[in-house]
C-alpha cells in the first residue's frame, strides 16, 4: 500500500516595524488562509506587537531594530511550516483571495518562489511596485529555501538577496499581480520630509546591495 502524500503545511510571515495601524488587519486577512500567522516585531517603539496579538497573531518580538532580514529570520524561526507567504504589515485592500494566488504556484509544484505586484492599488505603489518589481515583499516559497539565503539576517533590506539566491539556485520565479492591493505610503505614516527620508533610505540600501557585497 503507498503512502498517503500529505499537502505541505503553510504560514504567513509578517515582518513590521511601528506598524500599529496596520498590521492588525493584515493579519485577520492572513488567518483566513492559514492558522499559522507570525509577526515579528523589529524593536517596533509603539503597539504592533500588542495589534498583531490582538488580532491572533503569534508575535516575534526583537529587542532591537535590526532591519527587515533579522525579522524575516526570526519569524522563520518561529514556524516549521514546509511554505511560508511573506507579507508587508502595511498592505491596504488585502483579502485571502490574494493570499492564494501568491501561494497557489508554489503550491502546485509550478514555481520555486512567486512575487506579488500591485494593480490597481493606488497610482503611488503601483508605480513604485513596477518600476522596480523585484523589491516586492509580497512573496511565496518553500521555507527551507528562504534559510539558505546568505546573510539574509544582515540586510535590512532582503529582497537584493533572495533575488541574487533564486539566479544562484536557479530557482523557477514569476510574477503574480494582486489586484487592488496597496500599501500606505511611508510619507503618510510619518509625515512627509520623515516619510521622504526614509523611503530614500530605503532605496539606497536595495539599489546599492550589489556594490556592498563586493567590498572585502
Amino acid at each position: 500500500m503507498s503512502a498517503v502524500s500529505r499537502s505541505p503545511s503553510l504560514a504567513v510571515l509578517i515582518p513590521a516595524f511601528n506598524e500599529q495601524d496596520t498590521v492588525g488587519a493584515v493579519v485577520r486577512v492572513a488567518l483566513e488562509f492559514t492558522p499559522d500567522v507570525v509577526v515579528a516585531s523589529d524593536g517596533s517603539s509603539d503597539d504592533t506587537a500588542q495589534a498583531a496579538r490582538d488580532a491572533g497573531a503569534r508575535v516575534v518580538e526583537l529587542t532591537q531594530n535590526g532591519g527587515k532580514g533579522a525579522a524575516l529570520l526570526a519569524a522563520l524561526q518561529a514556524t516549521t511550516a514546509d511554505l511560508v507567504v511573506l507579507l508587508d504589515a502595511d498592505l491596504t485592500g488585502l483579502s485571502a483571495a490574494h493570499l492564494q494566488t501568491l501561494a497557489a504556484p508554489v503550491q502546485e509544484g509550478r514555481l520555486d518562489m512567486s512575487i506579488g505586484v500591485f494593480e490597481g492599488g493606488g497610482f503611488v505603489t503601483d508605480w513604485g511596485n513596477k518600476l522596480t518589481p523585484h523589491l516586492s515583499g509580497q512573496r511565496a516559497c518553500r521555507r527551507q529555501w528562504l534559510l539558505g539565503v546568505p546573510g539574509l539576517d544582515q540586510e535590512r533590506w532582503p529582497e537584493p538577496a533572495i533575488t541574487r539566491h533564486l539566479k544562484v539556485t536557479g530557482a523557477r520565479w514569476a510574477y503574480v499581480e494582486l489586484p487592488n492591493v496597496a500599501q500606505v505610503v511611508k510619507e503618510k505614516k510619518r509625515g512627509f520630509w520623515r516619510g521622504a527620508t526614509a523611503r530614500t533610505r530605503m532605496y539606497a540600501s536595495l539599489l546599492t546591495y550589489g556594490v556592498r557585497r563586493r567590498k572585502p
